[in-house]
């Protein structure tokens, strides 16, 4: 057994014991990021029975893509998207996690192939107002999340955040703040089946508060370059 494939189990394991602990969650999502990871640590992921995959940097991914296509993965696109790269994010990907403006949806929707199912896409939600960082307005999310249910390439899916950095009871806060969105969202008839949210430091506490679909990258490929 590699590093690799040791932490993967390890954490597969600590995802399923938060998600037992949770109860109301019946299944949770593990997107292992691979951004700034070689080729051959996503291949020894994939073959330990990992099949979920996130990028952040278009190129980055393009090259990776292109070297693992033999491999049946589901990627996702979890970095700060520009409109000059929605084309290549349309074309190669499965699910979108950072979309935060319907320019950029609707770019993705219109440059979806025809011949792919629908994107799968995540609304950003930029909690804290953090300047730094990409992502709408919880106020915000509403108009946003009708305007892509009306894009015919796109398949609205649910919320991502990344919460300010704190310890895990104040990520915990706001874990519990997108759950509370969700919930809002669906009493106004806009359902949805997916909160992405927690990273290798906080997925247990995002688990806890309803989230879905982790993202954990460091605690399962070891520190990037």
């Amino acid at each position: 057994m590699t590093e690799i494939t040791e932490h993967l189990a390890e954490i597969i394991e600590r995802v399923a014991r938060a998600a037992q602990r949770a109860r109301a969650v019946e299944h949770v999502t593990l997107v292992a990021v691979s951004k700034a990871q070689p080729a051959s640590a996503i291949r020894e992921a994939f073959h330990a029975g990992q099949r979920h995959f996130g990028e952040s940097y278009v190129q980055e991914a393009a090259t990776k893509l292109a070297e693992l296509s033999e491999l049946d993965a589901t990627w996702h696109f979890v970095g700060r998207l520009q409109t000059n790269k929605t084309r290549a994010v349309a074309e190669a990907f499965d699910w979108v996690h950072t979309v935060d403006r319907e320019k950029i949806a609707r770019r993705l929707s219109e440059q979806r192939p025809p011949h792919a199912p629908p994107l799968n896409v995540l609304i950003q939600v930029n909690q804290a107002n953090e300047p730094q960082k990409a992502g709408v307005a919880p106020g915000d999310v509403a108009p946003l999340a009708r305007a892509i249910r009306a894009l015919p390439r796109l398949k609205l899916r649910g919320l991502m955040t990344v919460p300010p950095a704190e310890d895990e009871a104040g990520a915990a806060r706001w874990f519990a703040e997108l759950a509370a969105l969700r919930r809002a969202l669906a009493a106004d008839g806009i359902e949805l089946d997916t909160l992405s949210m927690g990273m290798s430091s906080d997925f247990e506490a995002a688990i806890a508060a309803g989230s879905n679909c982790v993202r954990i990258g460091t605690a399962i490929f070891g520190a990037r370059d």
